[in-house]
């Protein structure tokens, strides 16, 4: 079986495939400072509560965002489940031509996601990916890794309100019943939910016209569902695209 693992900014996702089915997949907080045997009881105290163990993973994937934590993957990859992680990055097989000026600058997952986006949606197509930054990336109709736009994330966007503003409460992100809001906690609520929508609305608007035509928009990310019931230019979500994705380049490279 495969491990993949996407390491973000804020968490880690970890999904357990079986050829191309999903069995299982997990949320976990990244931890900056975690060492390989952290990250090991982790991961293996998930697989052991459905009856499995390091010894079911024949290969891993990884991409990741945090560099201080490569290391630490590598370790316990090689420890604990006898393999060499495929980590994303230059000189990998994606199947797809990052046209950036400077590649190196592309973040694993954005490149990640585009590959997924194309397989399963064709191109043009665009990205719409939910996490510490909001990041948007533009697919061309022949499958190239165009570049895209790069925004300030919701939850770190919220924390910067609550922290510099401190009549405003900590809330739960939830749909509000409308744009007007009765109290505080339903105003922050629709600034956030129909603001955050409206600027996912506004940028993929403008994508598609450079693209020409329509571009399919797929959202990804935590905080997809919400925010995406709220635009009226997402196409689809699939709030798991970035374990498809590597899923998809590990095996290209087992070909390769």
């Amino acid at each position: 079986m495969l491990l993949a693992l996407d390491v973000g900014n804020t968490n880690t996702v970890a999904g357990l495939f079986r050829g191309a089915e999903l069995l299982y997949h997990w949320r976990l907080p990244t931890q900056r400072e975690a060492t390989a045997d952290g990250l090991a009881v982790q991961l293996l105290g998930l697989l052991s509560y459905h009856g499995l163990s390091g010894e079911d993973v024949a290969g891993m994937a990884v991409a990741c965002v945090v560099p201080p934590l490569l290391t630490a993957v590598e370790q316990m990859s090689r420890r604990y489940f006898g393999c060499t992680p495929l980590i994303v990055g230059p000189g990998i097989e994606t199947g797809i031509d990052v046209r950036y000026e400077n590649p190196r600058e592309v973040g694993a997952d954005r490149v990640v996601n585009a590959v997924a986006a194309y397989a399963a949606y064709g191109g043009p197509a665009i990205v719409v990916d939910f996490g510490t930054a909001t990041t948007f990336d533009a697919i061309s109709a022949g499958g190239e890794y165009l570049g895209g736009a790069i925004a300030p994330g919701i939850g770190i966007s919220l924390a910067a309100l609550f922290r510099e503003a401190a009549m405003l409460p900590r809330i739960e992100l939830a749909r509000p019943n409308g744009a007007i809001g009765r109290n505080t906690v339903a105003s922050i609520q629709a600034g956030a939910v129909f603001g955050f929508a409206g600027q996912v609305d506004a940028l993929v608007r403008r994508i598609r016209a450079e693209l020409g035509g329509h571009a399919f928009a797929v959202a990804t990310g935590g905080l997809a569902p919400l925010i995406a019931a709220e635009c009226e230019t997402v196409d689809a979500v699939d709030p798991l695209l970035t374990l498809t994705g590597l899923r998809l380049i590990y095996e290209r490279n087992e070909v390769a």
